[in-house]
C-alpha cells in the first residue's frame, strides 16, 4: 500500500471516528438535578448548551434544593445530581445511590444584611459568632428553610454556635424558597441571610438593601473556613436504576471536568464583578495547573465516594 492511500485511509478513520463520537447519544435527554442556587447564578445557562450543541443531546435542568435534588437521585428520577452538601453526597453514595462524587468547583457562602448592620457582625473572626449577634439582637434573619444545600450549612452554623434555630422568636423567618426568591425577601424585610456569594453577586444590582457583612470582599478573604462551598456532581447508579442514562452522565462528568470547560468555570463572572463567582477545582484541572495554588484543608479535593 503506497503512503498516499495509507495516509488517505487514516484521514477517513479520524473523520468517521468524529462524527461518530459527536452523534453517538443524538436526540438523547439527561435529566440533572441541581441547586437553585447554582441555577440562579447563570454558569449552567452558559456552559450547558455547548454540550448539547457537541453531543447533539437535550439537558433537562431541575432546580430545587439539595436535598430536593438528592431525593430525585435516590428515586432514579434524574441521571445525574450536581449539588453542594459534601457530608450529604457521601452519605448518598455510601448508601449505592450514587456510582462516584466527583468535585468540580467552590466558592463561599457569605452573610448579607443591611448596611446599618444593627447586630454588628461585620468585624467578627467567625460565622458562628455572627449568627449569635443576630439571635441576641433579635434581628431580622431568613432562612431558605428548604432543605438545600444553604439551608444544610445554616443549620451547621446553627450548630456551632450552640443554638437552635427552631426555638427562634418572630425575627427568624423560614421561607422555604429558593436562593433567589430567598434574597428577594430578605432584601424587602432588610434582614440578614446566609448566601451563596454567586448568587448575590448575580442579582446584586437587584437587592439595594443587602450588602456583605461578614465573608470578606472574595473566597480567598473569607475568614471562616466553615462557609467554604464545595459543588460536585454524582452518576446515579444505573445497577439500582436501569432507566438512567449512565453512558451520557459519564459523558457530562468528564466534560464538565475537561480542562477547557474548567477555565470557563473560572473565568465565569471575572469581567462583570472583577472575580469568579466559582473556582475550578476538577482533577484534571488541578494535575494540569501549574500555577494551582492548593486551598486550605476544607476546600482540598476530594473526588471519593467516602
Amino acid at each position: 500500500m503506497n503512503k498516499k492511500v495509507f495516509m488517505t485511509l487514516i484521514l477517513c478513520f479520524v473523520l468517521i471516528t468524529a462524527g461518530c463520537s459527536s452523534g453517538l447519544f443524538e436526540d438523547e435527554v439527561l435529566r440533572i438535578a441541581t441547586t437553585t442556587s447554582l441555577d440562579n447564578s447563570g454558569l449552567l445557562a452558559l456552559l450547558v448548551p455547548d454540550f448539547e450543541y457537541e453531543y447533539e443531546v437535550e439537558v433537562e435542568i431541575i432546580a430545587v434544593g439539595t436535598g430536593q435534588a438528592l431525593a430525585l437521585g435516590e428515586n432514579g428520577d434524574v441521571d445525574l445530581v450536581l449539588v453542594h452538601a459534601p457530608e450529604l453526597e457521601i452519605a448518598f453514595v455510601d448508601s449505592g445511590y450514587g456510582t462516584e462524587r466527583h468535585v468540580i468547583m467552590y466558592n463561599d457562602f457569605i452573610i448579607l444584611g443591611p448596611e446599618s448592620d444593627p447586630a454588628n457582625i461585620s468585624n467578627l473572626p467567625l460565622s458562628a459568632d455572627a449568627i449569635t449577634k443576630i439571635s441576641e439582637s433579635n434581628s431580622i434573619f431568613v432562612s431558605r428553610g428548604d432543605n438545600s444545600g444553604t439551608h444544610f450549612k445554616e443549620n451547621q452554623i446553627w450548630a456551632d454556635a450552640g443554638l437552635d434555630p427552631d426555638q427562634n422568636g418572630e425575627w427568624y423567618n423560614s421561607v422555604g424558597q429558593g436562593m433567589g426568591a430567598s434574597l428577594v425577601i430578605a432584601n424587602e424585610k432588610e434582614g440578614y441571610i446566609l448566601s451563596d456569594r454567586g448568587t448575590y453577586l448575580s442579582q446584586k444590582e437587584n437587592l439595594p438593601n443587602l450588602v456583605v457583612l461578614f465573608g470578606g470582599d472574595s473566597s480567598d478573604k473569607n475568614p471562616d473556613l466553615l462557609l467554604q462551598n464545595i459543588y460536585s456532581v454524582i452518576p446515579i447508579n444505573p445497577e439500582k436504576f436501569e432507566n438512567v442514562n449512565a453512558d451520557l452522565s459519564d459523558l457530562f462528568v468528564e466534560w464538565i471536568s475537561s480542562i477547557e470547560i474548567q477555565n470557563q468555570i473560572g473565568e465565569f463572572g471575572v469581567s462583570e464583578f472583577g472575580i469568579p463567582l466559582f473556582y475550578s477545582n476538577s482533577t484534571e484541572w488541578i494535575s494540569s495547573n501549574s500555577l494551582y495554588i492548593e486551598p486550605q484543608d476544607n476546600l482540598k479535593q476530594e473526588n471519593n465516594s467516602g
